[in-house]
């Protein structure tokens, strides 16, 4: 390897190395001072898992645990009802042909491009239209309609990997299609059902723009809404840094978990 190419290749690590450096350096100062009980974060008065004892003992402020549990209901309601009209809709999308196929999948990347600013503000106003008060439901609904399209994306490519024989070949054997999806068709796709889930998941406890928008003045909060307030007010609770290790520690692990499981399958199915 020459002189030049030995360099590109320095600089190249070098560049990632840094990047990786920005992108987790804050993850880990969080993650370091969630063991302290000082209330400033960069002020380290000695170990202490307090700010954990009081995060899971109701110590918090109430209006956290709120927030907390708001998050997870939207985030897990909304994951599961995507999840299932994720699925149904990226069959019926595999199942079409022609110029309608390509349309329809030029209509689901467009929420998936559109800025979640104007997505908010698109829900906010068809809600207003059609006279419905805003609060919890709107919130649910609103993170179901802009988790949807990212379920279809994971969906699509399992349905595109599937033997489309093998479907035709339940039918014949007697099968109902209600039972030909059931036994052959969701055991395929099953793996792009979970990622899909997994990210809806993900991206409904992220979600800022869409729930200020459709959130309403009711004194609802999410995880989101609630730090952008205490950001304002100054400072932020202290138990927040314990909860924002927990939830990388547990989205790290659901990764690492997918990743072994994905590669395990596709040893099976190398072996088959």
């Amino acid at each position: 390897m020459g002189k030049g190419k030995k360099m590109k290749k320095f600089f190249a690590q070098l560049y990632l190395w840094i990047l990786l450096a920005l992108l987790y350096a804050p993850i880990i100062i969080i993650a370091i001072f969630s063991f302290t009980e000082s209330k400033v974060l960069g002020n380290w008065t000695g170990f202490s898992t307090k700010l954990y004892t009081s995060l899971f003992s109701g110590g918090a402020h109430h209006s956290l645990l709120s927030a907390i549990q708001n998050t997870l209901s939207i985030a897990l309601i909304a994951a599961v009802a995507s999840t299932i009209l994720g699925t149904i809709a990226a069959i019926g999308i595999y199942n079409m042909r022609g110029r309608k196929k390509q349309v329809i999948n030029f209509l689901n990347d467009i929420p998936m491009l559109n800025p979640d600013i104007i997505t908010g503000i698109s829900l906010f106003l068809l809600f207003v239209s059609l006279g419905i008060s805003q609060g919890y439901t709107t919130v649910v609904l609103a993170h179901i309609a802009f988790c949807t399209p990212y379920v279809v994306l994971n969906v699509m490519p399992r349905l595109q990997q599937m033997n489309p024989n093998i479907y035709e070949a339940a039918l014949d054997l007697g099968a109902t299609p209600f039972q030909a999806l059931r036994k052959i068709i969701i055991p395929e796709i099953r793996p792009g059902m979970v990622s899909g889930f997994i990210l809806a998941f993900t991206l409904s406890i992220d979600d800022f723009a869409v729930t200020l928008f459709t959130k309403g003045n009711e004194g609802l909060e999410t995880l989101s809404t609630y730090i952008y307030a205490d950001a304002r007010k100054g400072g932020l609770t202290p138990e927040l840094r314990p909860l924002s290790t927990i939830i990388f520690v547990v989205v790290l692990l659901l990764l690492i978990i997918i990743n072994v499981r994905a590669k395990r399958a596709a040893k099976r199915k190398q072996a088959m």
